[in-house]
Formats: C-alpha cells, sequence, structure tokens
C-alpha cells in the first residue's frame, strides 16, 4: 500500500480496504469486495449523445449573432465579423447534421 493519499482519505474506515491494482494506481474498495478491473462508460452515464440540445443552441447562436448587425454602429466593419463567425456556425451545423445522418450506428 502507499504512503501517499490524497487528501481527505481516510486511513481508519473500517468500511473500506486498499488494493494494490496491477498497472495502475492503488484502488479503494468495499470492505468484502474486489476491485472492478475495468469499468464501462455505460456504468458511468457518459453512453447517451445529446441528440437536439447542441443543434439548437447552435442555430440560437448563430442567429443571435446575425442580430447583432442591427444596432447603433456606423462602420460595417464588425458586420463582416459578425456574419462570418455566423455562416462559420451554420456551415458547422450543417456539416454536424449530414456527419450524424450518414453516420454508422451499431
Amino acid at each position: 500500500m502507499s504512503e501517499h493519499h490524497g487528501p481527505g482519505v481516510r486511513q481508519d474506515n473500517a468500511l473500506t480496504t486498499r488494493v494494490n491494482q496491477p498497472g495502475r494506481e492503488e484502488g479503494v474498495v468495499r470492505a468484502g469486495e474486489h476491485p472492478i478491473e475495468e469499468e464501462r462508460p455505460e456504468d458511468w452515464g457518459w453512453h447517451h449523445r445529446m441528440r437536439k440540445a447542441p443543434q439548437i443552441a447552435g442555430w440560437l447562436s448563430a442567429l443571435a449573432l446575425l442580430s447583432y448587425t442591427w444596432g447603433n454602429h456606423e462602420a460595417r466593419f464588425e458586420d463582416l465579423w459578425l456574419v462570418a463567425l455566423a455562416v462559420g456556425l451554420a456551415v458547422l451545423l450543417l456539416w454536424d447534421l449530414r456527419r450524424k445522418r450518414t453516420a454508422w450506428r451499431p
């Protein structure tokens, strides 16, 4: 067992034990259990993909950028940047839509 533990790790907890894991860092497990050798992403909830929220947020952001072209500024150089950023964002959103539709799904 290692002498170097992070802050807040209790050494004297009767409900847990420390185990050495080959090729990995030292593990803390409940008493009477064995350490998990490999954790699947589904166990942590990372398997879910956001479906529509990023697309909606992206299109709203592009519209917000275009709405900034109306204002009290006289020089139109700012408008070039705003329109270019909005068009770039729209291109990325359309590419993402196409990528999702043609992606291989298990």
